[in-house]
């Protein structure tokens, strides 16, 4: 069984910021991608940002310039440093990863429990 587990939402004020911690546990071979996304009250789910194994990144527009994501392949762990945080970016923030567990000989697909942002104004 493969879990994620984030830690490090929290509220904060507007132009703050916060850093996420994703780190996966369990019986894993290895794990290709890893990203956050997030979802707002009456919104649908949104990629915030991505990593893959070997470093290559990829950020939602809104983000760009004021988020980092960042992985420790040696921990599991990926991270995501949010700076100059606005009220837009208040969401429930989960971490997603595609694992190839030990047991399996295919890759599958893992959400964290979800954090909350909260950036007051």
């Amino acid at each position: 069984q493969v879990q994620l587990v984030e830690s490090g939402g929290g509220l904060v004020q507007a132009g703050g910021s916060l850093s996420l911690s994703c780190a996966a546990s369990g019986s894993i071979s290895s794990i290709n991608y890893m990203g956050w996304y997030r979802q707002a009250p009456g919104k649908q789910r949104e990629l915030v940002a991505s990593i893959t194994r070997s470093g290559s990144t990829n950020y939602a527009t809104s983000v760009k310039g004021r988020f980092t994501i960042s992985r420790d392949n040696a921990k599991n762990t990926v991270y995501l440093q949010m700076n100059s945080l606005k009220p837009e970016d208040t969401a429930v923030y989960y971490c997603n990863a595609e694992v190839l567990p030990t047991a399996i000989l295919r890759s599958l697909v893992y959400w964290g429990q979800g954090t909350q942002v909260t950036v007051s104004s």
